[in-house]
């Protein structure tokens, strides 16, 4: 007889069967459609942000149109309905390394037009460079009266996750039934994969600037900055989905209206510099998480600035900080911006600061208006996944920063004043109350009050 510990639960969406890329799309829509309807809280979350109506989702895989004379059939379509108000989308859906393809996006952009439906939501490992994006450019003539929507299958696993753990299913068996769906996406046979590769024009990249050959027209800087903010896309999404809220690149008004003013900031840094940057924004935090990857030196940075205490000593306030990175490693960098100060500020390792406070001091007169902490770290090479890749050392290195210093950080707030006692008013016991000449105020101490008393 088998021991117990052999036996394989059974479970609701196995991933034993699968063979090809067919099957794999096939059973990954088929179970996330499944428990698009099956959970309620779980399909409005994936469909309300994309414009349904907050009512029960219907869904349906290889519903067959005519298009022109021929057959197109789509992996899924979903519909809510509510009162009278009706919300249709047509679902494409691609697992592994299979890219979408413009030609299929837009027949079924023509479909969705000719039925009077909504939108078309495409769901594959593509992560486009900025929130809002869609992978796949299509004629924008076909975009006049269908919307069209892309979610990650990162972005859906991370949805689920955070719906399950951290916002919460009201029934428990639909509970379980979200899990599963989480069980299988997670497991490498789905098809759901995570960021693995920076694309064949890395190679060539970090060559040209080793050489220092790089120029601004070289194909390969704008595929890999967007390949980069594509990455710290995945590194949001990764961090929300443990933290449970919504991580976002940190980006400014002019670059989401404009991607193309990111695209030329990080091709011309790439030139100039060999370094690619980009921020993390992590909502309850001191401040943006900024990570650099300096491809000349072979690190990856990243760091955070805070608003140092308004009052104190400078030395007090810089063990104000000290005090919060207690169990931070020592090779942390540390700066020390003064008020009115212009330029980098005093810098110093976290180890020696701790002995030292005021190594940070350039002048003790100053007053420090802020801090920046620093943690540098190897940069991988590989342009895959795995040990000595590039992804993954970025991807560490933003999970370590985050754990062991921005989510110790708190920032300074003032000490709220305390109300005084009474007996702090109160006259002398040796002065007559006649003599007193005026009602205690707020502004007098007792030293001010004995000395009113005394000279009366």
């Amino acid at each position: 007889m088998s021991s117990e510990e052999s036996w394989h639960a059974a479970r609701l969406i196995p991933t034993s069967g699968i063979n090809g890329a067919d099957e794999q799309e096939r059973r990954a829509t088929s179970a996330l459609l499944a428990v698009m309807s099956a959970v309620r809280e779980f399909g409005r979350v994936l469909t309300q942000p994309l414009g349904a109506p907050a009512a029960a989702v219907r869904t349906f895989i290889e519903v067959p149109f005519d298009l022109e004379g021929r057959k197109v059939i789509p992996d899924g379509l979903v519909r809510v309905v509510r009162g009278q108000r009706s919300w249709t989308a047509l679902v494409e859906v691609k697992t592994g390394t299979n890219d979408l393809q413009k030609e299929q996006l837009e027949n079924y952009l023509d479909v969705a037009r000719e039925n009077g439906f909504d939108a078309v939501v495409t769901i594959s490992n593509e992560i486009p460079a900025m929130p809002g994006q869609h992978p796949t450019a299509v004629d924008k003539r076909k975009l006049r009266k269908v919307a069209l929507h892309h979610l990650s299958w990162t972005e859906v696993l991370g949805e689920a996750v955070m719906q399950k753990e951290h916002r919460g299913v009201a029934d428990p068996d639909q509970a379980w039934v979200l899990g599963e769906l989480i069980r299988y996406l997670e497991h490498p046979r789905s098809g759901a994969m995570a960021f693995e590769d920076m694309g064949a024009s890395w190679v060539p990249l970090r060559e040209a600037i080793a050489a220092g050959t790089l120029r601004p027209m070289d194909k390969s800087a704008p595929e890999i900055a967007l390949r980069f903010d594509a990455l710290l896309r995945f590194a949001s999404l990764q961090l929300g989905r443990r933290l449970g809220t919504e991580v976002t690149p940190a980006l400014t008004r002019k670059e989401l209206a404009d991607p193309q003013s990111r695209m030329a900031k990080q091709v011309a840094q790439l030139v100039d510099e060999g370094r690619l940057s980009g921020g993390i924004q992590i909502p309850g935090t001191v401040g943006t998480l900024h990570v650099v990857a300096d491809l000349r030196a072979g690190r990856v940075l990243c760091h955070v600035d805070l608003d140092a205490p308004k009052e104190g000593r400078p030395t007090t306030r810089i063990n104000w900080l000290v005090r919060q990175l207690k169990d931070a490693p020592g090779s942390l960098r540390l700066e020390a911006f003064a008020l009115h100060g212009r330029g980098a500020g005093a810098s110093e390792l976290l180890a020696f600061v701790r002995d030292n406070p005021g190594v940070l001091l350039v002048d003790p007169q100053k007053e420090i208006r802020g801090f920046r902490i620093e943690q540098s770290g190897p940069m991988g090479a590989k342009r895959g996944t795995g040990r000595g890749s590039f992804i993954d050392s970025v991807l560490g290195s933003v999970t370590g920063f985050y754990e062991e210093v921005v989510q110790t950080l708190k920032p300074w707030s003032a000490t709220p004043p305390r109300i005084r006692p009474e007996e702090d008013f109160a006259p002398p016991a040796d002065v007559p109350v006649a003599l007193v000449s005026t009602a205690p105020s707020s502004q007098d101490g007792v030293d001010t009050i004995r000395m009113s008393g005394s000279l009366l």
